[in-house]
């Protein structure tokens, strides 16, 4: 395929909202490995204001919440996934790489007889 790369990007709307997508999933995931908001935050390169959004957006979608926060104090607040936030990452992350190996074969099979031109 040359220079091609193959790109399947899965997202769930629930009417003009992305309920799940890739840059949700990775929010998800760095919020589980860093244990906050601010850290998932902070290890994306993105604001704590978007990703706040993000977790926001995600829990209104479903109908319990994806990730619960606590508040600072002596523990020190953060976040955490709930069991459905583990559930759907887990069935996602799952998903996507099924989705991209039935992509790639589908592609290949149909840029074999008339591959893309070269750019």
């Amino acid at each position: 395929m040359g220079d091609a790369e193959i790109q399947c990007r899965v997202r769930v709307t629930r009417g003009d909202d992305i309920a799940i997508g890739p840059g949700k999933m990775d929010v998800l995931a760095a919020i589980r490995d860093a244990g906050s908001i601010s850290g998932a935050a902070r290890r994306m390169g993105m604001s704590y204001r978007r990703a706040w959004l993000l977790v926001e957006t995600m829990n209104s979608c479903f109908e319990r919440p994806l990730v619960e926060t606590a508040t600072g104090g002596k523990s020190g607040g953060g976040a955490r996934l709930t069991p459905d936030g583990e559930r759907v990452l887990s069935r996602y992350t799952t998903m996507m790489v099924e989705v991209d190996a039935v992509a790639e074969r589908h592609l290949l099979a149909l840029l074999q007889d008339n591959p893309l031109a070269a750019g």
